[in-house]
């Protein structure tokens, strides 16, 4: 979180904060504001530490690492899976059941 406060902070920063975040109907807006109501009360030394989890959410809602792994594993293991032959044919390819997760 090295983009929380700017460092010279003037109107124009405030006109143009909402171009460098979510706010503006962005997919992270929600964990973005709560990240931020978090910080404000705590400041940004304490807030870092008290805010752990908030800062988690947002980064993941941000970056979509944790997503992407999980992805990752899948294919993986499905290629693996092929590679031993335990899937063949049209099961390789196949589609998760409707309702299954």
């Amino acid at each position: 979180m090295h983009n929380i406060s700017p460092f010279l902070r003037s109107p124009m920063t405030d006109i143009t904060g909402g171009i460098i975040s979510y706010q503006l109907l962005g997919q992270c807006a929600k964990q973005e504001m709560e990240l931020m109501d978090c910080m404000e009360a705590y400041g940004l030394d304490r807030g870092l530490k008290k805010c752990k989890k908030l800062v988690e959410d947002y980064r993941e809602c941000h970056t979509k690492l944790k997503q992407f792994r999980r992805f990752y594993e899948i294919r993986r293991e499905r290629d693996r899976q092929i590679a031993e032959k335990k899937l063949t044919g049209k099961k390789i390819y196949c589609n998760p059941k409707i309702d299954s997760f």
